[in-house]
């Protein structure tokens, strides 16, 4: 196996454009979303213009059983990854007083649990093969609170801050933990938040998900721990240490407005 990278929420997005980034490096690749019909025409694409391998795999990663389940299949396959990808998340504009607790509850399982569980079981046969770099997909958002995104904000806080951590722990095994914080980017998330109308998006030409994936590839292979795409974003990562809590809670409010 060339160096397989195993990728989650590789049907869409900054998921999908990472494999297509892997593959033109040569990677073998374990893709694995809801969306089967997407990942079977994106295993066929990359298979015959790179001559590699790619799985698929049909699952909602908000459920334990299917993770294990999950995890428990590529053992079957003989699959150790090199490369784990953590990008299959989701978010939701709303008040929190006034949103569903079902979409929130299944925002944490997949922002939170779902990372951190996937990280645990494929972690320790990385370590051992002495090799191995992890992708946890997080946001700028992780910087800062977010009025009527709070559990998003939040969990990529988390995401960031586990990952700093473990890419501690890591040192000298071989295997790096890189968190990606991407700005607004060109990509299905609005829509599935329906953050189409916020401020945060309104009149802005945004990044591709193609151009964001060519830099988490560059940075994951580095073993950058903190990979933030794009000027502005780094000088806004870099702004939220200076400004007080309440005044960083004020601004994401206002971008967050529907427009």
């Amino acid at each position: 196996m060339a160096k397989p990278v195993l990728i989650t929420g590789a049907s869409s997005g900054i998921g999908y454009e990472l494999a297509r980034v892997c593959a033109a490096h040569h990677h073998d690749l374990v893709l694995v979303a809801r969306r089967e019909e997407r990942l079977l025409a994106l295993k066929d694409e990359l298979e015959a213009a790179h001559g590699i391998l790619v799985w698929t795999y049909r699952g909602d990663l908000t459920e334990a059983d299917t993770r294990q389940q999950f995890f428990d299949w590529t053992e079957f396959k003989g699959i150790t990854p090199y490369g784990l990808v953590n990008n299959a998340g989701f978010g939701d504009l709303s008040t929190f007083v006034e949103s569903s607790w079902e979409k929130q509850n299944a925002m944490l399982q997949l922002n939170i649990v779902a990372l951190t569980h996937l990280s645990r079981l494929y972690l320790p046969k990385m370590v051992a093969q002495g090799q191995g770099r992890i992708l946890n997909v997080a946001s700028t958002a992780a910087f800062l609170p977010g009025p009527y995104m709070a559990v998003y904000y939040a969990s990529k806080a988390y995401v960031l801050s586990f990952t700093e951590a473990i890419a501690s722990e890591l040192e000298g095994t071989g295997v790096t933990a890189t968190t990606l914080c991407p700005g607004p980017t060109e990509s299905e998330f609005q829509a599935q938040a329906d953050a189409k109308n916020a401020k945060l998006f309104e009149g802005k030409t945004l990044p591709t998900s193609a151009e964001v994936a060519a830099y988490a590839y560059a940075a994951m292979e580095k073993g950058q721990r903190i990979a933030v795409h794009g000027t502005t974003n780094k000088m806004l990562s870099l702004a939220t240490r200076l400004l007080p809590r309440k005044n960083l809670a004020e601004v994401a409010r206002e971008l967050q407005k529907p427009a």
